[in-house]
């Protein structure tokens, strides 16, 4: 069990570098629908409707923004950066849920926002341009992934 909730915390820290507002979106809705449990925890405002509503709106805004030709890249600063702290949020988050340390699902949660922001990041441009094919087309295949990689790794907690 201390195996598989680490790597949930370093999974969706690669959900955060795919989608830096995908990620605390889609654990505040499984908090919220309780299948992560974060009473009694830092996080526990995860699980109010608020945090939900702003995540979610904040989420959509993003798989909007993404598809803008001046959006910067993620691997730049601001998008790293933004990255690697929601990636550190969630990663506590399921490591609160999972009885872990807060601080260690932190670390692989922020590991996982930056890998996950360079990994995707290299591995779109290659798509894009190895398929011949338009950027949106790859961006709309990547957010689908972010989304179900972090119900996925949300709903095995």
């Amino acid at each position: 069990m201390i195996f598989s909730v680490l790597l949930l915390c370093f999974l969706i820290g690669c959900v955060a570098g795919l989608r830096s507002m995908m990620a605390p979106a889609i654990v505040c809705a499984a908090a919220y629908l309780r299948w992560i449990h974060l009473e009694g925890t830092p996080l526990q405002f995860l699980t109010a409707q608020p945090a939900l509503w702003i995540f979610t709106f904040l989420a959509i805004g993003e798989l909007i923004a993404d598809k803008l030709p001046k959006t910067p890249a993620r691997t730049s600063a601001m998008g790293l950066i933004a990255r690697a702290v929601t990636g550190a949020l969630c990663g506590a988050a399921l490591a609160a849920s999972g009885g872990k340390a807060l601080a260690v699902g932190a670390v692989l949660g922020l590991l996982g926002g930056v890998a996950g922001a360079f990994a995707g990041y290299y591995i779109r441009r290659g798509l894009v341009l190895q398929m011949r094919v338009p950027d949106f087309v790859i961006a709309v295949v990547e957010d689908l992934l972010a989304i179900s990689g972090g119900l996925f790794v949300t709903s095995r907690m």
